[in-house]
């Protein structure tokens, strides 16, 4: 799910920085396109950590034995 965002957040962020030229008063849209690809990037690289933690995780069974000598 986190590289999905990451994902969308890079394409919405790209279409803003490079492809809009509407001006909005008070917001730069170049900068939040910007801000949208970091937060992009962040979300890919945050993704990816989490999924090679989870495929190294080991679980192991203690089984204790016990020998009643009577």
């Amino acid at each position: 799910m986190g590289i999905g965002i990451g994902i969308a957040l890079l394409v919405v962020g790209a279409i803003l920085s490079f492809a809009v030229r509407d001006n909005v008063p008070g917001v730069d849209l170049s900068m939040v396109g910007y801000i949208c690809m970091g937060a992009g990037v962040l979300a890919i690289i945050l993704g990816l950590v989490l999924n090679t933690q989870a495929t190294r995780t080991k679980h192991t069974a203690v089984v204790e034995h016990r020998d009643d000598v009577a």
